[in-house]
């Protein structure tokens, strides 16, 4: 699609997108574990938010930016990583990546990535951050870290809910894997590191033989000694790990059910916020994702004390319609969608917005 100023929702992206990919593809970025329900229940938590707007405030201009780790967002929001992105078009993660040095919108890389984190940061202005799975052989941890350093990445976002992958039915029936010619990029370097053999989810197969376990928080202190960037965790849904993150020196902590791709029996996103925020006392940021799909989920997220929230699925789905062209879109449209919902709310700046409009 050359021209995607016709899409108007989110949801209006997906619909497309499902015309454009390859049913595999698809199948693979939508799907959520087991029974999918918590990708239900991450929705229908977010609705159950009801908003009691204020009146008569002067809400002509709306200053929708804010600051967070270093980094100035145009409004109070990141990409999510996100594997695999040329299955959803041939540029992949550096359409994105451009995507979000034209918009200012940061964008989290993940391990997985079908493009080499130092190509990725060689797209200018692209405010990143680095998200880390952390292998069995911590070789390969230790060197994923140091090259997301020097390739000049702001912040490390380490996975934490993830000690095996969620059972992906859709993968399964699907024998998921890589096409021809698209690679783990990132993980290319280390020898035997980037591809086994499976007769069912090929992703599964790689979690179960190389990714680790038996992660705990003294590999958090010690990902933490290996680097000068703020590190964060993602995957956080209880106050008390919240408040042991911020104890060991994490920067900020996102809270995150993965999409509802890992535990389909997991609490959703914004019922698990409030207690995550009261865990870290107000000492580091929190943000969230899961089910973000109108400005107001934006807003909401902020009223129950986030700082940010990470946008996931619909950037793959601008991403599939128009390339770069698709992404910036998807941003405009919640850029735009939060400023007006903002405004409706009573709000001048995200700063008047508070648990007392929920």
């Amino acid at each position: 699609m050359d021209d995607p100023g016709n899409l108007l929702t989110p949801n209006d992206f997906r619909k497309a997108a499902r015309q454009a990919l390859e049913r595999s593809a698809y199948d693979y970025f939508i799907s959520g574990s087991d029974a999918q329900k918590l990708k239900r229940r991450n929705r229908a938590a977010w609705d159950a938010l009801e908003i009691r707007h204020r009146v008569l405030v002067d809400v002509s201009k709306v200053d929708t930016s804010t600051e967070l780790l270093g980094l100035k967002l145009p409004f109070p929001a990141m990409i999510a990583p996100m594997a695999y992105q040329r299955l959803a078009h041939p540029v992949g993660e550096l359409a994105t990546a451009r995507a979000s040095a034209a918009s200012g919108v940061p964008l989290v890389v993940s391990t997985m990535a079908n493009v080499a984190l130092e190509e990725i940061a060689g797209v200018k202005r692209a405010p990143l951050w680095f998200q880390l799975y952390c292998h069995r052989d911590r070789e390969i941890t230790k060197d994923l870290i140091q090259r997301a350093e020097a390739a000049g990445y702001r912040a490390l976002v380490v996975t934490v809910d993830a000690p095996v992958l969620g059972r992906r039915l859709a993968d399964e029936r699907n024998a998921f894997d890589l096409p021809k010619g698209l690679t783990r990029a990132n993980l290319d370097r280390y020898a035997g590191s980037g591809s086994v053999a499976s007769d069912g989810s090929e992703l599964a197969e790689l979690f179960r033989t190389r990714q680790d376990a038996s992660l705990t928080w003294d590999d958090i202190d010690w990902i933490r000694s290996l680097t000068k960037l703020p590190v964060l965790l993602k995957g956080i849904v209880r106050g008390d790990d919240a408040k042991r993150a911020a104890d060991a020196g994490c920067a900020g902590v996102i809270v995150s059910n993965h999409g509802g791709r890992q535990l389909d029996a997991s609490i959703a996103s914004a019922r698990a916020l409030p207690e995550v925020v009261a865990g870290v006392e107000d000492r580091i940021p929190v943000l969230v994702d899961g089910g973000i799909e109108w400005g107001a989920d934006i807003l909401r997220a902020l009223a129950l004390g986030a700082k940010a929230v990470l946008i996931g699925r619909p950037i793959l789905w601008g991403l599939a319609v128009a390339g770069e062209a698709g992404v910036r879109r998807v941003l405009e449209i919640y850029q735009e969608d939060f400023t007006r919902a903002t405004q409706l709310a009573g709000c001048a700046s995200i700063t008047d917005i508070d648990s007392d409009l929920l």
